[in-house]
C-alpha cells in the first residue's frame, strides 16, 4: 500500500522541481535522465519492489484470485525493469536535449516495453479485481480508473498534446484505487 503514495509523491514534487521537465510534454519516466535521474529511478525500482511484496501478500492471503497476485507481480516487475533501463531523452529534456524526439534505443524500447506491460497490468487489475466487488460503485470505481488510464495511455502514446499530463492521471487514478482496494481485501482476509 505504500508504492502508491511514495510514487506519486515523488513524482508530482520532480515533475513541480525539475529544471525544464513540463508534465504536458514529458512523461514521468523522463525524469530517470539527468543528474537528478537517479531519485526517479530509485523509485520506479523501490515501488516495483513494494509492488512485487503486495502481489506475494494477496496470494498468501488468497485474496486476489488467481489473476490478482499475478497482474500486481507484472506491474511490479514491469516498474523494476522500466527504473532499470531509462528513458530516452528527448523534447529538450533533459535542458540541452534536441526539441524532437531521438530514435529509440535498445534501453529505451525495454524501457517502454517494460513499463507498457505495467500499465496494462494496472488496467487488467483493475478490471479483474473489480469483479470482486461486482454491483458496487467500487466495482464502477475501478472499471473507471482503468478507462481512464487506458485512455491516458493512448493519449500519450498518439503524441497528441498533453498525453503525459493524461496518462499521469491515469495512473494516479487507478494506482490509487489498486492501493485502496489492496487495504480493503487486507481488512477481509483479517476478518
Amino acid at each position: 500500500m505504500l508504492a502508491a503514495p511514495i510514487w506519486i509523491l515523488l513524482a508530482v514534487t520532480q515533475a513541480t522541481t525539475r529544471t525544464g521537465f513540463d508534465l504536458t510534454r514529458h512523461p514521468i519516466s523522463m525524469l530517470s535522465l539527468g543528474d537528478l535521474g537517479w531519485i526517479q529511478i530509485s523509485s520506479f525500482v523501490a515501488t516495483g519492489l513494494l509492488t512485487l511484496c503486495g502481489a506475494a501478500g494477496l496470494r498468501h492471503a488468497g485474496t486476489g484470485g488467481a489473476w490478482g497476485p499475478r497482474l500486481l507481480g507484472l506491474q511490479g516487475a514491469g516498474l523494476i525493469v522500466a527504473g532499470i533501463f531509462p528513458a530516452d531523452p528527448g523534447f529538450a529534456f533533459p535542458p540541452g536535449t534536441p526539441d524532437v524526439p531521438g530514435t529509440m534505443s535498445s534501453v529505451g524500447a525495454v524501457h517502454m516495453a517494460a513499463a507498457s506491460m505495467s500499465f496494462l497490468a494496472m488496467i487488467a487489475f483493475c478490471l479483474v479485481l473489480g469483479r470482486r466487488f461486482s454491483g458496487t460503485s467500487w466495482a464502477f470505481a475501478g472499471r473507471i480508473c482503468g478507462a481512464m488510464l487506458a485512455v491516458g495511455l493512448g493519449w500519450a502514446m498518439s503524441g497528441a498534446a498533453g498525453g503525459p499530463l493524461a496518462m499521469f492521471v491515469g495512473v494516479t487514478a487507478t494506482w490509487t484505487w489498486i492501493t485502496v482496494t489492496m487495504f480493503k481485501l487486507g481488512q477481509a482476509a483479517r476478518v
